[in-house]
Parts: structure tokens; sequence; C-alpha cells
């Protein structure tokens, strides 16, 4: 069912689809799977069978569930909201059938007030889907979603540039592999938003230099900056690609909490504050620098020096380095 949220960047959650599977490093500590876990003992059935218990906890088990009653919540919420798309599961996981993402797109596509925000590990899937014929598909689910359909009337999809104006499509990068995978295939989606959710993080990430490709760097807060490999070195030079429009990033919670480098998060800062991107650091997680908070604790140091305290995720707070950035990105019906 969909509920208020209390993540930083949105307003509320809606699963109309349940379930995952771990599929990088970002996913060992999960709060979903551990979530499930908690709503399956508590007598929820649409997440009986989702986990199973290991040495580590909980973990999933690949089950995917559509849920069917909590797919049509959206449409019955009149107030302007920015929804959260399964936070709970992945909505471009390779067990989802492209008919459960129509219907999602579909309710989307009929509540224009609405903000929708698709954060995947997928980025692939994702890219394939919304390059090929979604529009088309939509159109049985628009006209049985839509409560005022007529027989013969039909439903008028309002897109840009080959999006839905009021869909966000976000991708998790938690160390620079991960950004190298997942960002260009974003970048290359058609989208009015594209933001990227480094957490929780794992290393740094450059985003002004990504290898899209082999022998192909690109800048991802900068349209059309990339370089190629030649026999004389990289070469600058441009493309089309266009640039993302807001980086959330955030360390670990939880007892098995791996701890962040608040450098990492200084150098996405300041390659946002560089760009004009818009950036919100969510969370430092269980960890913060030591000179921050004074008292007991693990102790864990880099390889640079710096040193993190383990103080919990309340104390450690949001503040990074005093500040705290709750940047929002400014809305463009772009491509």
């Amino acid at each position: 069912m969909a509920q208020n949220s209390k993540i930083e960047w949105t307003e509320a959650t809606w699963n109309p689809i349940v379930g995952c599977t771990i599929v990088s490093p970002g996913c060992t500590n999960c709060y979903a799977m551990k979530m499930a876990a908690r709503l399956e003992a508590m007598g929820q059935s649409r997440y009986v069978g989702l986990t199973k218990p290991s040495k580590a906890g909980a973990v999933w088990t690949g089950e995917m569930r559509l849920v069917d009653e909590a797919l049509t919540i959206p449409l019955r919420r009149k107030k302007p909201t920015t929804w959260f798309v399964n936070s709970m599961s992945d909505l471009f996981h390779e067990s989802v059938p492209d008919e459960w993402i129509d219907r999602v797109f579909a309710v989307m596509a009929l509540k224009p007030q609405h903000t929708f925000q698709v954060l995947t590990k997928r980025s692939g899937r994702m890219r394939a889907y919304l390059s090929g014929r979604w529009q088309v598909r939509l159109i049985p689910w628009l006209q049985k979603y839509d409560p005022e359909h007529k027989p013969g009337r039909g439903v008028l999809l309002q897109t840009v540039n080959g999006s839905l104006p009021n869909v966000w499509l976000g991708v998790s990068a938690e160390d620079q592999r991960r950004a190298d995978e997942r960002v260009p295939d974003l970048l290359a989606t058609p989208a009015v938003v594209r933001f990227v959710s480094a957490e929780p993080l794992l290393g740094p990430i450059s985003f002004f230099d990504l290898l899209s490709e082999p022998g192909r760097r690109i800048d991802a807060l900068r349209p059309g900056l990339a370089w190629l490999q030649t026999d004389e070195g990289w070469l600058g030079g441009t493309d089309s690609h266009p640039a993302l429009d807001w980086i959330i990033t955030g360390g670990e919670g939880g007892p098995n909490a791996r701890p962040a480098n608040p450098q990492w998060f200084r150098d996405i800062l300041g390659q946002c504050e560089a760009a004009g991107t818009a950036y919100l650091h969510k969370q430092n997680g269980e960890w913060v620098s030591v000179s921050e908070v004074e008292g007991p604790g693990e102790i864990f140091t880099f390889p640079d020096g710096r040193s993190v305290r383990r103080v919990g995720k309340r104390k450690a707070g949001r503040a990074l380095d005093g500040v705290v950035y709750d940047g929002m990105p400014e809305v463009r019906h772009v491509g």
C-alpha cells in the first residue's frame, strides 16, 4: 500500500510491485528485504515468500509479485503528490513482465498532477523498455483505469519528447563501476528529469569522467562533453548526450552498515556545484568524521588517512561539514 514517507527526497511511497534480488554490492544490506520479512511476520500476505532467512538475515528469494489493490492508489489521491515508485522492488527487474510495467506507466500517465520518481539498478532494461512500443501498449490500460472513459472515446497519452512529463527516471550507483555501467543508459533514455542515487556510497565517483563504453568517456553533468580514445590518446569532442539533473548521496544504515569516506560526498558535491547540478545529501549513515562527534564508537580509517566513527544514524545526521543540502532538480521538458 502507499504510505507517507520519511525519505528526504520524496513525499510518499507506492508499491504496486514487491520483491527483488541482489544485483550488486549496494544491495547487500538492502533495507527493503529486511522490511519485507518484518511485514510478512506482521501478517501482510503480499510479502509471504518474498524473503528467506540466512546467516546475514532475511534475503530476497527472487519471487516478484504484482499487487493489484495497490496499483490504483495514485488515481484516488487528488492532492498533487511526489511518489517514490516501488521502494520495495525494482520496476525494471528482469523477472517483471512488460505488462506489469505497462500498467504502472498507465496509472502514472493518468495522473499528471502527481510526480513519480522511478529508481532502478536495471538501467539496460529501463532503456530498452522506453525505447520500445510502450506508448502503444499502454492504450488498453489507460482505458481500463481512466474513471471517465466511455467506450470508443479513446484516451490521449501526453508525452514530451518520448517520455511522460511527470515521471523522473533515476539509477542507483554505489561506486564508479556501477556509475559507468548505469548512468550512460539513463542518459540515453527519454526523461524530463534524470537523477542518480549514490546511496549507499561505497566508493568515490567521478561524474565528470564516466567510461560509457570502451574507448569513450563522457561528462555526465555537462551535456555533450565526451572523449574518444585514439592512437594519440584521449581526445576531447562532443556528442548528443544530455546531462544529469540531480544527484542524491548517502551513507549506509543498519547493523552491518559499511562506512563511507566523507571526502567521497564532498567530491560529488564539488562536481555538482561546478556544473550547476542539484545536490541532496540524504544522510551520513551510521558513520561520521571523528572530528564531528566525540565519544565512544568503533573507528575506521581509510587509505587516505581520514577516519570515521560509528555513532549511529541519528547522531551522524544529515549535515555534511555542518551544512544540510536539500537541492531538488528543475523540471525541464527535454528529451
